[in-house]
């Protein structure tokens, strides 16, 4: 059974970082591919990052140059590194694995992954 666990979520302030961590257990995150995923209040679940077999990595670009994705394939863990942080990226981030490999746009794609984290509040101030 594949288990994911996430923390790092807490309150920042405009221009700080912070740094999300998924913990997997039941799958290794070299292979298939990790996704990083945010719900915006009153709004849709959308894409952030994803990381296929802990090398090739795809960023939204309303974060791109901001958020960065790696993994620790030794710590079976894939981080979301957030630099220069504002209010519009205060949501609840989720991390998801998908068993495959994806590709194009398919990484975008939430019916692609198998197992969802419970969530983590990242709430960022002026």
């Amino acid at each position: 059974q594949v288990q994911l666990v996430e923390s790092g979520g807490g309150t920042a302030q405009t221009g700080a970082s912070l740094r999300l961590s998924c913990t997997v257990s039941g799958r290794r995150v070299a292979s298939g591919t990790m996704g990083w995923f945010r719900q915006i209040p009153g709004k849709d679940r959308e894409f952030v990052a994803s990381i296929k077999r802990s090398e090739t990595t795809t960023v939204d670009d309303s974060v791109t140059g901001r958020f960065t994705i790696t993994a620790d394939r030794a710590k079976n863990t894939v981080y979301l590194q957030m630099n220069n942080l504002n209010t519009e990226d205060t949501a609840v981030y989720y991390c998801a694995s998908a068993y495959s490999g994806l590709i194009g746009t398919l990484v975008r794609r939430q019916d692609k992954y198998d197992t969802w984290g419970q969530g983590t509040q990242v709430t960022v101030s002026s």
